[in-house]
């Protein structure tokens, strides 16, 4: 543990984090990219332009001052930093680039009547002790990675298989390693970061994409959304995916993509044998899709529940293969929840309106069941309130956000 003066004195930096962490962070990033434009490569782009990393790291940054004394809150957060970090390639030697450029932006935003010597040093011994915990479990994330049959450690180079468009704006990509070798085991509910060239080829860009099946040793499968330029809450624009729509715009069968291995720590809990409550909506079903397949081989016995929202028929990605799935669980329960519905939906079953879980409450098991959340920000902050309001305790709630940050 740092000694009590050095913890003193970066926990009385967090107010002033909270209130100017943002504009820290983004003269952060303009000082880094300025100094190692390389690293561009290696952060989100898209959500550099939207401001969602610098509000993400700002987060954060505030979050470790105020918890210095004692980071065992942030456990679970600095677990899912490592996944992430370990899907982009980022390695040890990064910390030390990103270190020297963060204690520069500290310094020169708060200007030398606060930033004094005793706080800069200060954050150079906090922002080490945060470092060596980063590293040395990211280190644990790649020695597993390579140690597995069909493993590996960085990028690999897969080919695409097929393609299928499985809704309006969804569509799957099988990928094999082009080395012909095998694929690693993944757990259920893991992703893997997919990077290619984008911008005119002046860019290389990684992102996450859940596997929306279950681990076959052969092949992987993502479903990806076409994400449109979009105008926020705030004002600004969300802009349009660049990774994503390049690959349904470009990428084709016989087309070449760099892999990193799987990743992530939201997964199902297959040492339990607890209900199953599987939450999704719009994109989230890729990853309560391959859960299901994976209870279907090796847990059929659980008692499953699979809600799912979507904003009309036209946005149902998966549709019938989840539906497929479980009908093959002898203890299943499905509903899907349509903002518009059509005669069509309606005569197969589904409901209008957006989920409401106080109003299905007598149907679900909130006592001893393991829910698993997966879907745009909004609706997963929505539900994790509705789950507390019911009572059900925070360690059986197990979420997943798509995109910077948490919920």
């Amino acid at each position: 543990m740092l000694p009590a003066p050095i913890r003193d004195l970066v926990r009385s930096t967090a107010p002033l984090l909270q209130a100017h962490g943002e504009t820290l962070t983004r003269h952060f990033y303009a000082r880094l990219f300025e100094h190692q434009p390389e690293l561009r490569a290696v952060f989100n782009q898209g959500h550099q332009r939207s401001g969602q990393q610098q509000q993400a790291l700002a987060g954060a940054v505030a979050a470790y001052a105020a918890h210095i004394d004692d980071p065992t809150p942030l456990a679970p957060v600095l677990e899912r930093i490592a996944h992430k970090h370990v899907s982009l390639g980022i390695r040890a030697e990064h910390y030390g680039v990103v270190g020297r450029h963060l204690l520069a932006s500290i310094a020169e935003v708060l200007g030398p009547d606060l930033a004094t010597p005793e706080l800069i040093e200060a954050w150079r011994q906090a922002y080490g002790q945060l470092a060596e915990v980063l590293v040395n479990a990211e280190n644990k994330l790649y020695a597993q990675a390579v140690s597995q049959d069909g493993g590996w450690s960085g990028w690999r180079r897969f080919r695409i298989d097929a393609t299928h468009l499985e809704s309006s704006e969804v569509r799957s990509f099988v990928l094999s390693p082009q080395d012909g070798g095998a694929v690693c085991a993944h757990l259920p509910g893991q992703y893997v970061s997919v990077r290619l060239t984008v911008d005119e080829g002046r860019l290389q860009q990684a992102r996450q994409y859940s596997l929306s099946q279950a681990a076959n040793g052969r092949t992987l499968r993502i479903s990806v959304k076409r994400e449109d330029a979009v105008a926020t809450e705030g004002g600004g624009i969300q802009p349009a995916g660049m990774v994503s729509n390049t690959l349904h715009d470009h990428h084709q069968v016989g087309d070449v993509v760099e892999v990193a291995p799987p990743m992530g720590e939201f997964v199902l809990h297959t040492d339990r044998s607890t209900p199953v409550v599987l939450l999704s909506a719009g994109i989230g079903v890729t990853p309560m899709r391959a859960m299901l397949e994976h209870l279907g081989r090796h847990q059929p016995q659980r008692h499953v529940w699979a809600l799912h929202a979507a904003r009309d028929r036209s946005a149902l990605a998966l549709h019938g293969e989840v539906t497929s799935l479980l009908r093959d669980l002898p203890h299943a329960h499905h509903r899907t929840h349509l903002e518009t519905l059509d005669a069509a939906s309606a005569d197969e079953g589904m409901l209008r309106g957006r989920m409401d879980l106080g109003a299905l409450s007598g149907s679900l098991p909130l006592r001893d069941a393991d829910f698993y959340l997966c879907g745009p920000l909004g609706f997963m902050r929505a539900q994790i309130r509705s789950l507390r309001d019911l009572g059900v305790p925070a360690n059986r709630i197990h979420a997943e956000a798509f995109g910077t940050g948490g919920v």
